[in-house]
């Protein structure tokens, strides 16, 4: 089995991180770049940063912080927020993101998901979709970070962004984002289940038993979280000690 990866994950709002409840109600968590720094010596594997607010106020996404998380991170970290073009792309690679996510304007023109996929690699491409349950059963993917409903369905989506080229998927649970109860399985298992390229679970992470769960349950391939890694609740390395204890390999 390859190791589950833990993967702390950044909001920067006008370059600060912050956190809230289902994408709301917003509370500084730090500085980026030192926050980055200190994953980076706590052994995390990756680091995800969302400009959360970029696609809803059409700015340009955060160049200028991927370049200031390189000169001080060594491990593989994803930008993602606003990005609509192969030109930001670009950029955001070369100032030496190792990844980017796309969303919004994935959902816009899907077409960029496959232009990317061939210009820099698949492995350099993330999908990242923003879920939300329907009453009447199934799954929904929201865009504008988390604001606009977008009528695709979660699993359709992902299954269609793996035939365009993406590398991998982050799937976000609205309806458990900052709530802290534990990941959306039900969502979660749908789209792992319905795709082979990695899928990245996110949104919900509490306790260190919500991150078990999510891999024991879904068969995810890394895990995201953030309240319980920004505000010192849980140590990468004590993380990872608690998931070997449930036989779930993880790198050391």
């Amino acid at each position: 089995m390859l190791a589950k990866r833990i993967i702390p994950c950044l909001d920067v709002k006008n370059a600060r991180v912050v956190k809230g409840v289902n994408f709301i109600d917003l509370q500084d968590a730090g500085d980026p770049v030192e926050l980055a720094a200190y994953y980076d010596r706590e052994g995390a594997d990756e680091l995800v940063f969302l400009d959360i607010t970029a696609s809803h106020e059409n700015r340009d996404t955060i160049i200028e912080l991927a370049g200031r998380v390189g000169d001080e991170v060594f491990i593989p970290y994803t930008i993602g927020g606003g990005i609509g073009t192969l030109e930001m792309i670009r950029d955001l690679l070369a100032a030496g993101a190792d990844k980017v996510s796309i969303n919004t304007a994935a959902v816009n023109n899907p077409d960029l998901v496959r232009e990317s996929a061939e210009k820099f690699g698949s492995q350099c491409i993330v999908v990242a979709i923003d879920g939300k349950a329907r009453r009447d059963g199934g799954f929904e993917v929201y865009t504008h970070g988390g604001r606009t409903p977008s009528g695709l369905d979660v699993v359709e989506w992902a299954r269609k962004v793996e035939k365009l080229g993406a590398g991998e998927i982050m799937l976000t649970s609205m309806d458990r984002d900052g709530t802290r109860i534990g990941y959306d399985i039900p969502m979660t298992k749908a789209v792992c289940d319905a795709i082979s390229i990695p899928v990245i679970a996110s949104g919900g992470a509490g306790t260190l038993e919500h991150l078990a769960e999510a891999i024991e349950l879904t068969g995810c391939d890394a895990v995201l979280a953030a309240s319980i890694f920004h505000y010192k609740e849980h140590a990468i390395a004590g993380t990872k000690q608690f998931l070997r204890g449930r036989n779930i390999e993880v790198r050391l």
